[in-house]
């Protein structure tokens, strides 16, 4: 009789629970918008839910240690004259969101670590761009002040939000509405997915489609795409039954899926949400109560199911937690924040384990907060890795940092005249701004080296203390 070979893995006990009534947050009134959006954005600072407004768009900031019920006059981000369709948390500032709205702007908030006492009006910039809404904001994972937008207009715009500036429009790309954008790991390419029933990827410096893949999935409700940590690509559609897909594709060989996985006849658009650091990806579909995870290896049948997670009451949205924002003591691999109608709820996955100690295989090193490089970097077709983090003492958010926006004088538009030379230090001033930004990175700097001999010092007293202990 031959045996049943279980497969080994660290993941197949991923034990998913939600938080305790007191670690909710209450009486949300959370946007009833029909879009395909997941309404919540969260970092290791702040929880951002799109709600209902009168007279225009707005969502609220919560800093996560705000549970319970929120007072129903606490002051909300508005600004927009339209409802705000989607948030996204800046990596690299904790203090700084976009928000995306029906009146086809993009703004840009500087939240404060204190509760506002009345709403937040100003953004620090307003950018606009897009002919009709805009219903897609993704921040650029390494550069910094890189922000990508994707309109009704079929177009995707790339700013600089630190000078307000088009970096790129791709304007011909799209013939029909873009569902989904994604950047890859070290944001060199993106991953769209379009009404036309289309899956590309996109160089976006080249502003040109390097592969493409039409219908990967047969039927006709909205597709969505992540790129995996080696560059395959995750989709989620429906079969010609309207049952709900998984894939897994190769970008250089489109023809055939790697994997497919089919699993429920259901209407609601699955949100992939992937963690590189575990390579589980989770499937949140609006309208359902669960959330089913997948683990994606090198060897067949390449896409393993993990477990579901149920509960009584439907999603309306879902937010993903950075890595950062994890508490590493309780084995913590991964946390949702699901809206409900009136409330949020934090829903943990945890793997249990024994021991009290850092588990290094559970955590590898992380993208932290430092941008690998500048916007200008990025335009001139240099690439990089995050900067990555150890999560071993748990993650310290660094301290809060204004978002400085310089614009260009856009009067002066008159194009430089001879050739271009790069000017030495003998025949041109530091402009105000260098100036500042040198500062900044050398009292950056200053921090960083201070907390790391503050970290030498604490495990040199270690040592002693073991040393002693031994004698």
């Amino acid at each position: 009789m031959s045996r049943r070979v279980v497969r080994q893995s660290k993941f197949r006990h991923v034990f998913g629970q939600a938080a305790k009534a007191d670690q909710t947050y209450e009486d949300i009134r959370v946007s009833k918008v029909t879009w395909d959006s997941s309404f919540c954005a969260v970092n290791p600072k702040f929880l951002a839910i799109i709600v209902e407004a009168g007279g225009g768009g707005a969502f609220i900031v919560l800093t996560l240690a705000k549970t319970g019920r929120v007072d129903k006059n606490f002051p909300l981000v508005t600004g927009h004259t339209a409802p705000v369709l989607d948030i996204d948390w800046c990596p690299h500032n904790d203090n700084v969101i976009a928000s995306a709205s029906d009146d086809t702007t993009i703004m840009v908030w500087q939240i404060p670590d204190y509760t506002p006492v009345r709403n937040i009006t100003e953004p620090v910039i307003t950018l606009e761009g897009h002919s009709k809404r805009v219903g897609i904001i993704t921040w650029h994972p390494t550069a910094r002040n890189v922000l990508l937008s994707a309109g009704g207009d079929n177009v995707i715009i790339i700013w600089n939000v630190g000078t307000g500036e088009v970096l790129l429009s791709l304007d011909d790309l799209h013939p029909d509405v873009i569902h989904s954008v994604c950047w890859n790991s070290n944001g060199s390419l993106l991953a769209t997915t379009c009404k036309d029933k289309t899956l590309r990827i996109i160089d976006p410096r080249k502003s040109q489609v390097v592969a493409e893949r039409a219908r990967p999935h047969e039927g006709a409700r909205p597709l969505r795409a992540v790129f995996t940590a080696d560059g395959k690509l995750l989709s989620t559609g429906f079969s010609r039954m309207s049952e709900r897909q998984l894939a897994l594709w190769d970008p250089n060989n489109f023809e055939e899926p790697v994997a497919l996985q089919e699993m429920d006849t259901s209407n609601g658009v699955l949100l992939p949400f992937y963690d590189p650091d575990s390579s589980i990806v989770y499937l949140c579909g609006k309208g359902d109560s669960s959330i089913r995870y997948f683990e994606i290896t090198d060897e067949p049948p390449f896409v393993h199911y993990l477990n579901t997670f149920s509960s009584k009451e439907p999603q309306r949205g879902m937010g993903f937690m950075p890595k950062r924002g994890l508490d590493v003591s309780k084995c913590e691999i991964a946390r949702f924040y699901k809206l409900h109608e009136r409330k949020c709820e934090p829903i943990i996955m945890t793997v249990p384990r024994k021991s009290d100690l850092f588990q290094d295989d559970l955590y590898p090193d992380t993208p932290g907060p430092e941008p690998a490089l500048e916007a200008e970097e990025w335009m001139s077709g240099q690439d990089a890795e995050p900067v990555l983090i150890s999560l071993r003492d748990g993650y310290v958010p660094p301290k809060h940092r204004e978002l400085r926006v310089t614009k260009r004088n856009i009067l002066d538009v008159r194009p430089p005249s001879g050739p271009r030379r790069s000017q030495s230090s003998s025949d041109a001033p530091l402009s105000q701004h260098t100036v500042e930004t040198l500062l900044e990175e050398i009292k950056a700097l200053r921090e960083r080296v201070q907390a790391q001999e503050q970290r030498i010092t604490a495990l040199e007293n270690m040592l002693c203390e073991l040393v002693d202990g031994t004698d």
